[in-house]
């Protein structure tokens, strides 16, 4: 198949008209007309992730963040973009990036997050047109469970990382509807109080706008890694791409872990605080 064959799969998929208006999704580097036999999934166009797309043999690196979210005037090699770029062309690959659109598409990436989780997706968290898009996912789960357990069941569903889950709120409390959104979701609070959920799953919840949420009576919160709560995206359009076109297209989920923090601690000494 040609690079342009996969591009319109992935435009139906995830409409670039979609994506926020500061966002830069599509084709960053590749020749259209390139034949390509093998497409490697992944969160982040890192140069683990590029090395693994060359070590794999892909002529394209499908990523949900965007590598020039920022305006620039070059990528000369000897800039750390600059450098993925051209090890790209070097090595017959291409970059293409889906990341807002992809956020809002039916399915999107909250809808992935929310099945890896086990939830029974009713809705959008923040509706858009056509029905059924928008940002994050409302759904329930098949039993109410304690916060304490839906904690344990999130870490269970996603990949390992050094943050791991950590959970706001009573950790009796029972959970049954529950609201997220994969990437960083703190923005969704107040829509989330709307909702009427139990707890919100979501990542890079800051310590003020968590701490007003739960003591003016919010949801539980569950703040998980971000790579972590979009990396299950990756299989979700693997199996876009690979309904798509059959065995004529090998697609590969990433296996590098590109969360970005790599030692945690944990305090023994509390000095007296309770």
């Amino acid at each position: 198949m040609k690079l342009a064959d996969v591009i319109a799969v992935l435009e139906s998929a995830y409409p670039p008209k979609t994506a926020e208006k500061w966002d830069a999704v599509g084709l960053v580097c590749g020749d259209p007309q390139e034949e390509v036999t093998r497409v490697l999934v992944c969160v982040d166009p890192t140069s683990s992730t590029v090395d693994e797309a060359v070590e794999r043999g892909a002529q394209l690196v499908l990523a949900h963040h965007p590598l020039l979210l920022k305006g620039v005037n070059g990528v000369p090699a000897d800039d750390p973009k600059g450098a993925l770029v051209h090890k790209l062309i070097r090595n017959g690959a291409a970059l293409y990036c889906a990341h807002t659109n992809a956020d809002g598409a039916l399915p999107g990436v909250s809808d992935a997050l929310a099945n890896a989780i086990g939830l029974t997706v009713t809705g959008p968290l923040e509706p858009a047109e056509p029905e059924g898009t928008g940002l994050g996912r409302i759904g329930e789960l098949a039993e109410p469970e304690p916060l304490r357990a839906f904690a344990q069941r999130v870490a269970a569903a996603l990949p390992a990382t050094v943050q791991g889950v950590r959970a706001a709120g009573d950790p009796e409390g029972l959970i049954r509807r529950v609201a997220v959104c994969g990437g960083a979701g703190d923005s969704f609070l107040d829509a989330v109080k709307r909702a009427g959920v139990d707890a919100y799953v979501t990542a890079d919840l800051r310590h003020h706008p968590a701490s007003e949420h739960i003591e003016s009576g919010g949801p539980a919160l569950v703040d998980v890694a971000h790579w972590a709560s979009e990396w299950p995206w990756c299989e979700q359009a693997a199996e876009i791409l690979r309904a798509a076109f059959g065995g004529r297209v090998d697609v590969l989920v990433s296996t590098r872990r590109t969360d970005p923090w790599t030692v945690g601690a944990t305090s023994t000494a509390v000095g007296g605080l309770a």
